[in-house]
């Protein structure tokens, strides 16, 4: 490491050791003060994927409101992955910018697991603020975190009670399995709503005023059959959901519980677009809303210093430059929703172009939830291929045969026209994906010796490049699990990506990358 960053990274250290005495005094003085008469309000975030610049404008509105309400801020989960902040420090740069906000309460995303169990667990014993999550345990149903933090708000006891979605066993599957495939943890997916409901009644028989459920569940059907709107349909006594995991932007939606009473639920969207405000008048009237970021004027001095220091340090190791793009490289749509996980995109064809050609492949796949931001046309650093692509995966090649080619086609096409992760981008093959029954056709790949499409052969085995988290079961819904691996862990996915740019096109992505090129066909 250059000395200049290593003088940056003990500089950092002083200054998070010093402001962490002064969050803890002031979160003592806001508890002290609270009076009875005040509105409760609970400032949310879900899906921050480590977009650290918006915590300091979060814990600003906190202090601009605490003199007039009781506050609190909780997290619904997604915050160590997902940026360059959190790729270069293994999640350390997030929990030291999260314990500085103050957290009252946070629950447990799919991507806090992708550092490995072992590394979420001793990142979050840092954070001095309560984790829930009704069901992660282990195989003998030990659970990790507590199903529930009460908190006095003013005379009122606030209840939180947190879930991750169950799909992480398939998403993160690695995580929760070790070498032998023995499965070590769990997410109780067929209990999660009785999990939910018993913690609720516990809260209730404790004296809990209101229930807010920290969810990241988000609220799509999903093939574990888990989700935001089912968990309120199946349980009563819940007076808030406030969501995650679908990066879905609503300010307030009623869906009523079993027993027809109305509940409210709310998603911020995600990398701090929103912050959530809950509140409950001191005559119990309830309400949500989201705040836009553009529109949060108040920034917390104490946070921001830590997120400067960790911008200073990652810029430091970032900012070289790498090539000259002629073009955006996009992952959204006009809406600003997330084109990469329904329909082919440039971005997700440069990346799977870098799998293929860098490992010689007859075709490469990869899973657009695993490409994480839009670049724009210009020079591009390390900083901004690695924010592209900020997960710890490497590139590796499986063999596959044509038919099942096609089944993976097929599993990760079965959402459509609903955003998935698992959506394929791909590279060295076209295919029509027909949504009405959900079907395959007019699949060609490319054949490397004449560089032309021809039909593919069902019967014939070929050469797949994808990466590891879609090969232990993570990504491609499984798909590629029984598969035989034929080159592990080539190298890390970003770097292919970097290779590719340098070597192959010679630092100049051009015009050829101007569009998506018409490798995948939706007819709907």
């Amino acid at each position: 490491m250059k000395k200049t960053t290593a003088i940056l990274i003990i500089l950092y250290g002083l200054v998070v050791s010093s402001l962490f005495t002064s969050c803890k005094t002031y979160r003592s003085m806001r508890n002290s003060v609270a009076k009875q008469d005040k509105s409760i309000v609970v400032l949310y975030e879900n899906d921050v994927h480590c977009a650290i610049e918006g915590y300091a404008l979060m814990a600003g509105l906190r202090d601009a409101i605490s003199d007039t309400a009781i506050v609190a801020i909780v997290s619904n989960g997604d915050f160590l992955q997902g940026g360059t902040a959190g790729a270069i420090s293994h999640g350390q740069y997030i929990i030291d910018i999260m314990k500085h906000v103050g957290y009252d309460a946070l629950t447990l995303g799919n991507h806090e697991f992708d550092y490995s169990v072992p590394r979420m667990i001793e990142l979050l014993a840092q954070l001095n603020a309560p984790v829930t999550c009704v069901n992660f345990r282990d195989m003998l149903g030990n659970v990790y975190y507590a199903p529930y933090v009460i908190k006095v708000m003013g005379s009122k006891k606030v209840a939180f009670i947190g879930a991750v979605t169950p799909t992480t066993l398939l998403t993160e599957a690695y995580s929760f399995y070790d070498k032998d495939d023995n499965q070590l943890y769990d997410l109780a997916e067929k209990e999660v709503y009785q999990l939910v409901q018993k913690s609720v009644d516990e809260v209730r028989k404790a004296g809990a005023d209101f229930v807010i459920i920290l969810s990241h569940l988000g609220e799509d059907k999903n093939t574990m059959d888990v989700d935001s709107y089912g968990l309120i349909e199946n349980t009563n006594g819940i007076d808030f959901v406030l969501d995650g995991h679908t990066h879905k932007v609503f300010p307030q939606v009623i869906i009523n519980n079993k027993d027809g009473e109305p509940v409210i639920i709310s998603q911020t969207g995600t990398k701090f677009q929103n912050v959530g405000k809950l509140v409950i008048t001191p005559d119990g009237h309830k309400s949500t809303e989201l705040i836009s970021r553009n529109k949060l004027t108040h920034i917390n001095a104490e946070v921001k210093h830590v997120t400067d220091s960790i911008v200073t340090i990652s810029n430091e190791i970032t900012s070289r430059p790498i090539c000259q793009s002629d073009v955006d490289i996009r992952i959204l749509d006009s809406k600003g929703l997330q084109e990469v996980r329904k329909a082919e995109t440039n971005a997700g064809d440069i990346v799977t172009d870098a799998y293929r050609i860098m490992t010689g492949a007859d075709f490469a796949i990869t899973n657009g939830g695993g490409i994480r931001t839009e670049l724009k046309a210009g020079q591009l650093t390390y900083g901004d291929l690695v924010a592209l692509l900020p997960y710890d995966n490497y590139v590796s090649v499986v063999e596959i045969t044509g038919q099942e080619l096609v089944d993976v086609l097929k599993a990760c096409t079965q959402f459509l026209p609903a955003l998935n992760g698992d959506f394929p981008q791909v590279s060295g093959m076209k295919f029509t994906v027909n949504v009405p029954d959900n079907s395959i056709s007019e699949l060609v790949v490319l054949n490397k010796v004449t560089n032309e499409y021809e039909p593919v052969d069902l019967n014939k085995t070929y050469r797949l490049a994808t990466i590891d988290y879609c090969i232990t079961g993570g990504g491609l819904q499984g798909k590629l699990k029984k598969n035989k691996i034929i080159t592990p862990n080539i190298v890390v996915y970003n770097e292919c990506l970097i290779q590719y740019v340098t070597d192959k096109l010679n630092g100049h992505i051009t015009k050829e990358y101007e569009k998506p090129q018409g490798r995948i066909i939706i007819k709907n």
